[in-house]
């Protein structure tokens, strides 16, 4: 997390919190942490299980595929606040608040584009959510095999939940036109990127520039 104050201790107070709640639902509804489709919750659910179960059910997963990009959201506008400025990166799903241009470098494996490229976001832009999900990197879940599906969204959890959807399309490199045409179908989704091997796919409004040096 990034902030122009230093917000450590609020930081960890708004993780907390959240974490808690999640825990806490979760205990009363486990089917929320297994499911791998979209599951309907109450009306007086917690706010952020409300925000997961939505953006889950948009792209079609199971509500957990979008927990780190509500994690981040939320904790991210606890602290907007205290902070005109604020980054919340969490496992590779950010929110992000800023007043000046930033880059956003791509990570894919082995990918020839690792370290080549980076996201330029601007500051009218935000706030912005950009997840990423692979099938070839880390520890997420994924059915795919792309080696990275970025997703930029208002909606953190949204993107989230749509980069692991997309994701899961992405098996071979043909499978970029799939992802796009899925991604274009999809209400909130600003833009995406998707990397296999050594082709890219881009749709939207997102703008990929080289990374100097």
């Amino acid at each position: 997390m990034r902030a122009r104050r230093n917000l450590r201790g609020k930081t960890l107070k708004a993780i907390s919190k959240y974490r808690a709640v999640l825990e806490r639902y979760i205990e009363r509804h486990p089917e929320f942490l297994a499911a791998l489709e979209p599951v309907e919750v109450e009306e007086d659910a917690p706010q952020i299980v409300k925000a997961m179960a939505t953006a889950a059910a948009g792209v079609g997963v199971g509500p957990m595929a979008s927990v780190a990009g509500a994690i981040a959201e939320s904790v991210g506008r606890d602290l907007l606040p205290f902070s005109p400025e604020v980054i919340v990166e969490n496992g590779g799903d950010i929110f992000l608040k800023t007043r000046e241009r930033r880059l956003i470098g791509i990570y894919a494996g082995d990918s020839a584009f690792t370290g080549k490229m980076a996201l330029e976001i601007q500051p009218q832009e935000t706030p912005l959510g950009v997840c990423t999900s692979s099938g070839t990197v880390g520890h997420s879940l994924s059915f795919g095999k792309a080696d990275a599906c970025i997703v930029l969204s208002p909606s953190t959890p949204l993107a989230d939940a749509a980069a692991t959807a997309i994701g899961n399309l992405t098996v071979e490199a043909n499978d970029i036109t799939r992802g796009i045409d899925f991604a274009k179908g999809v209400e909130g989704i600003r833009g995406l990127v998707i990397i296999k091997g050594d082709r890219m796919g881009v749709w939207g409004k997102v703008k990929v520039v080289p990374v100097e040096g």
